[in-house]
């Protein structure tokens, strides 16, 4: 099992180092959008554009990584987000710079594809859930540690934008020196949307509400902090905490889905997530903050994997990697509408509309699951599978996860 690691620690290396350079620009954006005096419906776009470039990245970006191979096009993607970090510090609009967040966007999905169809050449059944948890690990590490790199533009505001190039820049090294063979890329064909909602109403309705969700908090969690109050050194820390929350509570609530219907965890964890909205919107005080941040973040995390896994527990092994697939899409989807409801609800109700906004995500999720467990039984113990932390990356993380 170690060995396996160790064979697969350069991709590791890869993506803490990327994350590091590239999991803050988010939060940076929208920070210098609002005291640029940008209005919610602009940060929101902004933050929409991101996710609008993730979703086309994974329909297209595995004709580019075939044709050229995968070190070739790694080192492509990255060198243009390297560049696009650079430009944003170049060209102060936010019309550019909805722009470029379409284009990293689009390069984060291709550097997603090539990382996982690696780690998923070398994963094999006795090995498959220690890379994936190490996958996991290094990604929201990076991200989590990376939010600090905004405590460093106090005197020089082009300098967090000049470091995220530099990492960027950095984590093409792991991979260029690698050993591994290139593997050959796994043609993964998404379920439609209708298949997917016939096969398990709740995985496909919980993972958009979980999109929608979280796509509002990496576009605009910045933006509520800095409006209730905090200096931008605590801004990092609360999205760090979150991202930490979120790593935390993943296997807890996974081993309890394991004992109990699946559907009672993912409901607990949608209004437990609402009752920590609720709790954020109507607090200021920053030692609360953090700590029901860290909450919020272990139970809105957790949902998506929790969605994937109900859903596999309709399905024969044959077809779990393309619904798998197909839920990462929707998870996109949902992403790119969470910023627009946030941001129209700042609009309306201030600061504490956005967490209005997720907390009424999560509640009519839970709602909706409360519901199908009226009208449909729950799934056989032994029909149930195995609980499994995942990205919400591209539709090859899917790949890596199956062990049949």
């Amino acid at each position: 099992m170690v060995g396996s690691l160790l064979s697969v620690r350069t991709m590791l290396l890869a993506i803490f180092v990327l994350m590091a350079g590239s999991g803050f620009l988010s939060t940076l954006i929208a920070i210098r959008l609002e005291e640029a005096g940008a209005g919610d419906f602009v940060i929101g776009l902004v933050g929409t554009s991101y996710f609008g470039g993730l979703t086309l990245g994974a329909f297209t970006v595995a004709r580019v990584i075939e044709r050229v191979g995968h070190i070739r096009a790694f080192a492509a993607f990255v060198s243009i987000f390297s560049a696009s970090s650079l430009t944003y510090a170049v060209i102060d609009l936010p019309a550019t710079w909805t722009v470029l967040r379409f284009i990293d966007g689009f390069m984060m999905s291709g550097v997603f594809v090539c990382l996982e169809s690696w780690l998923n050449r070398v994963a094999r059944p006795d090995n498959r859930s220690a890379i994936l948890a190490s996958y996991m690990i290094a990604l929201y590490a990076g991200q989590a540690i990376g939010q600090f790199l905004l405590n460093l533009q106090d005197n020089a505001p082009a300098l967090p934008f000049m470091l995220s190039a530099i990492l960027l820049s950095l984590s093409v090294l792991p991979v260029v020196l690698t050993r591994i063979d290139q593997p050959v890329l796994e043609e993964v064909a998404p379920f439609t949307l209708k298949r997917l909602y016939n096969a398990s109403p709740l995985g496909i309705v919980g993972t958009l509400a979980t999109g929608m969700m979280l796509g509002a908090f990496y576009a605009l969690g910045a933006v509520f902090v800095q409006r209730v109050g905090l200096p931008l050194s605590q801004i990092a820390l609360f999205t760090s905490c979150v991202i930490a929350g979120g790593v935390v509570l993943q296997y807890p609530l996974g081993m309890l889905s394991d004992r109990f219907d699946r559907r009672r965890v993912i409901i607990a964890a949608m209004l437990a997530a609402a009752g920590l909205c609720a709790a954020l919107a109507f607090t200021s005080e920053p030692a609360l903050i953090f700590i029901v941040g860290a909450a919020f973040g272990g139970f809105a995390f957790a949902l998506y994997p929790l969605c994937v896994a109900h859903s596999n527990d309709h399905l024969d092994e044959s077809e779990r990697v393309g619904a798998s697939s197909g839920l990462v899409l929707v998870y996109s989807f949902g992403a790119m509408l969470g910023p627009q409801f946030g941001s129209a609800s700042m609009s309306w109700f201030g600061p504490a509309g956005l967490f209005g906004a997720i907390g009424v995500v999560a509640l009519v999720g839970a709602v909706f699951g409360i519901w199908r467990m009226i009208v449909s039984p729950p799934v056989a113990e032994d029909d149930q599978q195995d609980f499994q932390i995942l990205p919400r990356t591209t539709p090859m993380a899917s790949v890596l996860q199956d062990d049949s």
